[in-house]
Order: structure tokens, then sequence, then C-alpha cells
């Protein structure tokens, strides 16, 4: 694809590599094909081929209007084209830079601009998101039975090991995941104990940086990638082998900090160190499956009916990290019995803040996915982000969790 970059824009670096993937692209529309909101709409601009001629002509100087940004918009950003493009076309990158531009040319309504700011501070900040999920619970019995839904009980978190071992990796906690499923990283810290590495969590640290930068406030972005590496600097300087995200949405951001911060003269060297720290929990313990079954009293084994469960995988695992497989091996090692679902491809319609703010394309795409999950008749629904974990929860009465939580019970004797 040929694409006149405007001269103004030219010598910055996000058009050059934005010039660079809309060459890549030869127009032949396999991603249509596994584009949840093109599944849904059938609309072309709501496709990734569509939304690349949008910010080619952004690119180009075009001047941008509501229709660039309303589809721009309705992008999940779930990159499943990007798993799916024969010329390698690097669409997330090139739809983030696209919307940094549209941000600049194109100021959103005063209102709108509100209610992005709201969602970011309200779920950036973890203190305050756990003090205004508090109130909820208190009030969920006089909600709407939709709102309630999307409310979960309280979940305790469990002992959390003592750092006792040589071996040590970096847990993000995270903006609200420690609020909505506590447990996860102390699982998670549970079951690397069991294999001598201590996880450990840096209180300084915060959001990954994905809330700020997919509303549109990409300065905030960095800010918050920049505080993150200052905080787990000198762990990583102490010899921290890995930086784990048991959510892979924010494991996915993390492993694109070399990339934000490549023109940072400051950060740019550290952004890149951190990056290649980043592991998905399921890389470490999968490789390890055959000592945690060694570890696992064989009188834990699941069986019949409650040993059938059905893995969701995120799109920021499968699409934005490409890592297919990990977790779902380690379950059925430890005895699962994983059951197959349609369109295991497709975004469930959680997304991080998209379910905020385009409602009923996530509903949408919930229903969708739920029907194919519950099609198998599963005892509980697996899956690896906190996003996609609420999301379902509040359209299913089937237990969905994160798949970390089912190992450490199989280890630790929980039924």
């Amino acid at each position: 694809m040929y694409a006149a970059i405007d001269p103004d824009l030219k010598k910055t670096p996000e058009a050059q590599e934005a010039e660079s993937i809309l060459r890549a692209c030869v127009h032949c529309g396999f991603c249509l094909a596994t584009c949840p909101t093109y599944q849904v709409t059938g609309d072309e601009l709501d496709s990734p081929r569509g939304r690349i001629y949008l910010m080619k002509a952004l690119f180009e100087g075009q001047e941008p209007g509501e229709r660039t940004q309303y589809h721009l918009d309705r992008c999940l950003t779930c990159r499943a084209c990007e798993s799916t493009c024969p010329s390698g076309v690097r669409y997330g990158r090139l739809v983030d830079a696209g919307r940094s531009l549209l941000e600049q040319r194109f100021p959103r309504p005063l209102g709108a601009r509100v209610k992005r700011s709201i969602i970011r501070f309200g779920l950036g900040k973890a203190g305050l998101f756990g003090a205004a999920l508090k109130l909820g619970r208190a009030l969920k019995g006089l909600m709407p039975e939709q709102l309630a839904a999307s409310v979960p009980d309280v979940r305790s978190a469990g002992v959390w090991p003592p750092a006792r071992h040589a071996r040590r990796m970096i847990v993000l906690g995270g903006c609200v995941q420690p609020a909505l499923d506590p447990g996860t990283n102390a699982a998670a810290a549970r079951v690397l104990d069991r294999l001598q590495i201590s996880l450990v969590q840096v209180s300084r640290a915060g959001c990954c940086g994905a809330l700020p930068h997919h509303t549109g406030d990409h300065d905030g972005a960095l800010d918050a990638m920049r505080r993150n590496i200052d905080a787990w600097w000198p762990s990583i300087e102490a010899g921290a082998e890995a930086i784990i995200a048991t959510a892979s949405g924010c494991g996915s951001e993390l492993k694109d900090y070399g990339h934000h911060l490549r023109n940072d003269p400051v950060y740019a060297e550290r952004a890149n160190r951190v990056s290649a720290l980043v592991k998905d929990l399921s890389e470490i313990l999968a490789p390890l499956s055959e000592k945690l079954v060694h570890f696992m009293p064989l009188i834990r084994r699941p069986s019949g009916k409650a040993a059938r469960i059905t893995y969701h995988p995120p799109c920021s695992l499968q699409h934005g990290q490409q890592i297919r497989g990990k977790a779902e091996a380690l379950l059925s090692a430890m005895g699962y019995v994983l059951q197959p679902f349609a369109e295991s491809h497709l975004c469930c319609g959680s997304a991080g803040t998209y379910s905020l703010l385009q409602p009923a394309l996530s509903q949408a795409l919930k229903t969708r996915k739920l029907g194919h999950l519950l099609g198998t008749a599963p005892a509980m629904i697996a899956t690896a982000n906190i996003g996609c974990q609420m999301h379902l929860q509040s359209g299913t009465a089937v237990p969905v969790r994160h798949w970390i939580d089912l190992v450490d019970d199989l280890l630790h004797g929980k039924d």
C-alpha cells in the first residue's frame, strides 16, 4: 500500500513507522474473517482493512472527522488480525499511532474527555478503585440486575509466602486485580514458592500504562512506564530473574515498554531490559509442569464432571504476546480435561476499558463468546486475564477463575 505521508509528519518516528506498516498491507482482506467487530457489524470500516484506509488518509494529511474517530474507537485492539495477516502487518502499532495523531488533530467533545479522565482516574488508582468496589458491594442489592452482576463478591487472597528463596521474581500488582481478585497473585506466589522461587511485589509500581494508553493519554502512559521502571530497577539490579504478569493484558503492555520508550534518551535502554524480563506466568510454569505434578497429592487429581473445564485464551495472550497452549498444557498435565470450543480466537468483548466505552458491541461479543464456552458444559471456565474473567463472570453462574487458582488448589489441598 503506497502512502504519501504528510510532509509535516514525515520526520516524526510515529509517521515513519506508520508508513512502513502501511506499505506492508496488500489489501488481501484475510483480517476480516478474524475481526470481532466486523463479524458483528459487517461494516468494512469496522474491519482492520477499513481502519487502515482511514489511518492512511489521516497520515496523508486529510482532515480527520467523526467517522474516523467512530471506527477507530470501535476497534478492540485485540490484534487477532495480526495473527491472521500473511504479510505481517503490525496493526496494533499502527492503530496506536493513528489514535494518538487523531487525538491531537481532532479533539473529543468535553463530555467524552471527562468520561475518559474519570475512567483513567477511577480504575488507575488501586486504593480508590478498591474503596469504590467496597461501596458497590454494600449497595449490590439495590442495583439493577445487569449492573449487580458486574460487582464480584469478596475473594480471599490467602497466605503470601515470605521471600525466602535465592531465586526471586517481581510481580505487577495491577490496578483493579488487587480489589477484584486478590487471590490471583497470592496463588502465583504459593505455586512458585513450591518451586523455590520467591515472588515479590514492589509497592511503588502501579498501573502498567495500558489504561492511559488506550484512553488517549499518551503522555500519562509513558509516565506510568517510567515510574514502574524506576520502582523495579533496584530489584532488577539485585538479580530478579523475571517480571511476572498474571494479567495477560498487562503483560502485553509490559513487553512493549522498549518500543514505547525507544525515543527516550534516559529510559530507552532500561525499558528494553524490562521488556526482555517480562514473562507471562504460563511461560515460567509450563516448562515445570512435571515438577508441579510431582508435588500434587494423588488424591487431589480432578475427576468426573469437576475435571471438565474450558479455557478461554485472552486476546492479549494469544495475539498480543503470541503465547498459545502453555496454560492449557499445564492444566491438562494436572488432570483437567479441557473442552475445545468454537471461535476461541475471537475477543470476549472486555478489552480493557472497551466494555465501558463501547457497551453495546462489548455485550454482543460477550454473549457470542459465552454461547460457545457454555456449549461445552464446563464445570468451570479458566482464563488468564482479570478483565476477561470479570466480563465473562458477569454473564454466567458457571465459575470463571484464573487458571493459576486451579493449579494452586490442587497443590494445596483446596476444594
